[in-house]
């Protein structure tokens, strides 16, 4: 009742009112940004200072602004739970494009592993806890306690417009978002000066190794905190194969924490925004050919991964490396390329599917179709950066010619594919047809239909009706019946070849996001680019842009999952 009669006086407020309340609201929403900008600066600052060696800021100094930052997330979001949600119209209506299930289940899933990377952490830095700063210990355990809190705080209030505390929970929203990208930087960085160390530790001497390692620890002994027991190792090796999922979970928590700020103060009209339940058909009325190529491809995949991580991250022969380089790169070749022909198929269908165009406002639908093409301008840099590098230097080779098709075909593959997924986002939900009549349906279950019999049972178009059929039924032509059976069955298929097309890219994605993720990265280890842009310049590019193009897979996954649905 209060939601109704919020609706009914809106549309009386004075004009001088309503215009006080709209500045009201974007001076607010200004205030806020402001917040996120500066902690994300100083975040920013801090996080790339501690990455290199001769700066004196620490990666502990890092921790102990994470640390704050999420005690204080942590807070808020335990009074908004208790507080504000409580209050008497603090919601009167909910965004049902916010926070998808698929979206909030793989929150969960990444959730999970980020907390399971906690529990290694804990136990690495543990074990020489002697010679450590003890934020390092503390760390761990407010960021699991974070995780814990934030995922429960969003799995729940995720589609919440809220209407009380609005600049309290505007600033809240903010620091929380600024805060899982402060924990993103870190991580991204953390994990790339670990691959850094990982490469020296294999050209580099024991002792020159020992010597970067002393970085933020107390001791001025490298030899007391070595890592030297089987379990430390386990440790150590364990949380950072962890890191991806961590990754991402900060990224996911940030777009929906995003959306969830732009929902703050929001009137939503339920009859422009229609619920869509989720409806999984795996294999209903499937092509089974879409499910043998995408299981081949995840198998490929994964058998390169560890065939790529075995020859070319374990072993130092110069030969085993070209074997997996070319082997990597066939691979994401054929991938990428049956990728791009299905987007450019699945663009022309849209041509002729009669749906109409959702034009209603948005916000997840916006921020969806801004992180496509945000994220996918990492790859492209990658690429274009590969594509001068190979043209550009002699003598070329079979790798090099590999790698400049592989670059090629990363840039068609991306816009191919954020041009199917956006307009799939853009697209009305298909609506079932409930204008015809109950002997039509009757007829829609039978396989053969005999238009002899049905048309000896249906008056003809200058017959005269009697009254109690006029009152029931209107007179319906054979060939207008054959129309009606045959046009929906021509829009089902085209709609069920979308939704292969979506399914195939959605699993395609994800072993192209895992395959980077977990090591297979080639832009380390092909020396075209590195003799070309040299070993400082070239290495900072892909650590800039990779993580980017990494988070553009998942994201697309997501985004997949919500055109096949």
């Amino acid at each position: 009742s209060s939601q109704r009669a919020s609706f009914s006086h809106q549309p009386h407020q004075p004009p001088s009112a309503a215009a006080s309340k709209e500045v009201w609201k974007k001076g607010g929403r200004m205030f806020s940004i402001l917040l996120a900008v500066h902690l994300v600066l100083l975040a920013c600052t801090l996080v790339s200072s501690g990455a290199f060696e001769k700066i004196a800021v620490h990666d502990y100094d890092v921790f102990f602004l994470l640390t704050i930052m999420m005690l204080i997330v942590i807070v808020w979001i335990i009074f908004y739970l208790a507080s504000t949600s409580r209050c008497p119209d603090a919601i009167l209506c909910k965004d049902s494009h916010a926070g998808p299930i698929w979206l909030r289940g793989g929150l969960i899933l990444f959730a999970i592993f980020s907390l399971v990377m906690d529990v290694f952490k804990i136990g690495y830095y543990s074990s020489f806890y002697s010679c450590l700063s003890a934020i390092k210990i503390i760390y761990p355990i407010v960021q699991a306690i974070f995780v814990v809190v934030q995922t429960y705080f969003l799995w729940t209030s995720a589609k919440d417009c809220v209407h009380v505390h609005l600049n309290v929970t505007r600033c809240g929203l903010m620091l929380t978002l600024t805060t899982n990208l402060a924990v993103w930087m870190s991580a991204v960085t953390d994990e790339s000066v670990h691959k850094a160390h990982s490469k020296l530790k294999k050209n580099a001497t024991e002792e020159i190794f020992r010597w970067l390692l002393k970085v933020g620890m107390r001791s001025s002994s490298a030899e007391e905190c070595n890592c030297n027991s089987q379990i430390c190792q386990l440790f150590k090796n364990g949380y950072f194969w962890l890191y991806p999922f961590n990754i991402e979970y900060s990224l996911f928590a940030s777009a929906m924490v995003y959306v969830m700020w732009k929902n703050v103060g929001r009137f939503i009209d339920h009859h422009s925004h229609p619920i869509h339940r989720l409806k999984f058909r795996l294999f209903r009325r499937t092509f089974f050919v879409r499910i043998v190529l995408s299981l081949i491809i995840l198998a490929s995949g994964l058998g390169v991964l560890i065939l790529y991580e075995v020859q070319v991250n374990s072993s130092t022969e110069s030969s085993k490396k070209r074997q997996a380089l070319t082997m990597y790169y066939i691979f994401n070749i054929v991938c990428l390329g049956l990728m791009s022909l299905v987007c450019i198929g699945g663009s022309v269908i849209y041509r002729f599917d009669k749906r109409d165009m959702d034009r209603h406002k948005n916000p997840t639908r916006t921020l969806d179709v801004a992180l496509l093409m945000g994220a996918a301008l990492g790859q492209y840099a990658i690429s274009y950066y590969s594509i001068v590098a190979i043209v550009a230097s002699t003598p070329r080779d079979a790798i090099s010619a590999l790698n400049l098709t592989y670059a090629l075909l990363m840039i068609a593959q991306h816009t191919f594919q954020n041009i199917f997924i956006i307009e799939g986002l853009h697209r009305q939900p298909p609506k079932e047809d409930h204008k015809h009549s109950s002997h039509q349906k009757d007829l829609y279950g039978l396989t053969f239909v005999n238009i002899n019999a049905v048309s000896l049972r249906m008056p003809d178009s200058g017959s005269t009706l009697a009254p109690g059929a006029a009152s029931g039924t209107e007179a319906t032509h054979p060939s207008d019946l054959v129309r009606s059976l045959t046009v929906p069955k021509k829009m089902n298929w085209r709609r069920r070849f979308l939704r292969e097309i979506s399914m195939f890219l959605l699993l395609s994605n994800i072993i192209l996001w895992i395959m980077p993720a977990f090591g297979a990265r080639p832009q380390f280890d092909n020396d075209t680019e590195l003799n070309f842009y040299g070993d400082s310049m070239w290495p900072a590019i892909v650590d800039i842009c990779l993580p980017f193009g990494i988070f553009y897979r998942m994201h697309a996954v997501a985004s997949l999952l919500e055109v096949y649905i």
